[in-house]
């Protein structure tokens, strides 16, 4: 899998702009705050539906505009693909694949595979838990469309419930639908639990290994799932997982009406991360939150390539320049085939790749 070709309109600093790239190794390279990760943020809204950095569809737009386009074709195995994202001030996205209208986000999230590696990365391992909850939503609203509809579904009732909790002071009679959601939220949250516990095992078969390859053999990695809720076994039956999840949502009720928030569910739940048996957040150095981040998103695009038997297209933003020359070396020899987009400020010697150039939201090679 890799892109042939994108092309942005008023997407943050670019007016207008097509690029074509190559099915291996692409450097962009520039001066900092001249488009180059708004390039590679593209192609991740492409392949997620949603930025990597922005809060909202409208930040994505460019200031003196009032809307955006990111148009890409994508080569897989079989068959070429057109991509093609719609923001508008004001108005819902509109999405399309092939021509035709994406009515929800699993039909129009993983067409466009991509792995993503970013300075704000780091905080995967260091960061709290909700920057590790994205890494799994994003890399799992691609590879299983199901999970991307049920993330969608529960993101919406977590919503609505919060607020018939915030509302539920002032009118009690709104209290009365709290059951209806609980038992939805535990039969969607029940397929989320699912999904992600099988793809931290998924993790756990390839993380740890890279890890230590980059680390010299000195360290060890440690992954594992960690629910909020009584949920005994995360890969039981998705009845067994609503079943208990439901329970106990109920059993917190009350608590949950005192407090205003729901504090049971996926959206409270943790990739535990372990270096050498103690948790990353408190324990790992600068070097070690590197290595452990990036053996993850390395092993991510190995699940991806297990899935589908086709490299994703593995975006690197701005990350080489801060390793050394062996790890550099040992980055880019693991990539191996597929295609690659690197960002970086630095010339720097990188053989056969095609390099281009990004200078105030224009692009040159």
């Amino acid at each position: 899998m890799f892109i042939r070709n994108i092309s942005l309109i008023n997407w943050r600093n670019y007016a207008e702009c097509s690029v074509d790239f190559d099915s291996g190794l692409n450097v962009i390279r520039g001066e900092n705050a001249q488009g180059k990760t708004n390039l590679l943020e593209a192609v991740h809204y492409l392949a997620v539906g949603r930025g990597f950095r922005a809060g909202r569809d409208g930040d994505l737009i460019a200031d003196s505009a009032d809307s955006a386009l990111a148009a890409a074709t994508v080569a897989t195995v079989d068959r070429d693909i057109e991509l093609r994202a719609e923001l508008r001030r004001g108005a819902r996205r509109r999405l399309f694949v092939g021509g035709s209208t994406a009515k929800t986000a699993g039909e129009f999230a993983g067409r466009l595979r991509a792995v993503l590696f970013a300075p704000g990365d780091l905080e995967l391992v260091s960061g709290a838990p909700a920057d590790r909850r994205k890494f799994l939503d994003d890399a799992l609203c691609q590879l299983r469309p199901r999970y991307a509809e049920a993330l969608a579904q529960y993101t919406r009732l977590h919503r609505h419930k919060t607020r018939i909790l915030r509302d539920g002071e002032d009118d009690p009679s709104l209290l009365g639908a709290l059951d209806a959601f609980n038992e939805r939220m535990a039969r969607v949250g029940a397929v989320m639990i699912g999904y992600r516990a099988r793809f931290i095992r998924g993790l756990s078969a390839h993380a740890p290994a890279l890890h230590a390859d980059m680390s010299g053999g000195r360290e060890t990695l440690g992954l594992r799932y960690q629910t909020s809720s009584r949920v005994t076994d995360p890969f039981a039956s998705e009845n067994t997982v609503a079943d208990e999840l439901y329970a106990h949502l109920c059993e917190r009720k009350q608590a949950e009406i005192a407090s205003g928030m729901t504090l049971v569910g996926p959206h409270r739940d943790e990739l535990a991360i372990e270096i050498d048996g103690r948790p990353s957040q408190t324990h790992a150095s600068q070097g070690q939150t590197r290595t452990a981040a990036l053996a993850l998103k390395l092993a991510e695009r190995q699940l991806f390539l297990e899935d589908s038997g086709e490299n994703p297209v593995l975006l690197l933003d701005d990350v080489l320049s801060e390793l050394d020359d062996a790890r550099r070396r040992w980055v880019l020899g693991f990539t191996g085939s597929g295609q690659v987009l690197i960002t970086l400020c630095d010339g720097g010697n990188f053989g056969e790749a095609r390099v281009f150039t990004v200078c105030g939201g224009q692009i040159d090679n």
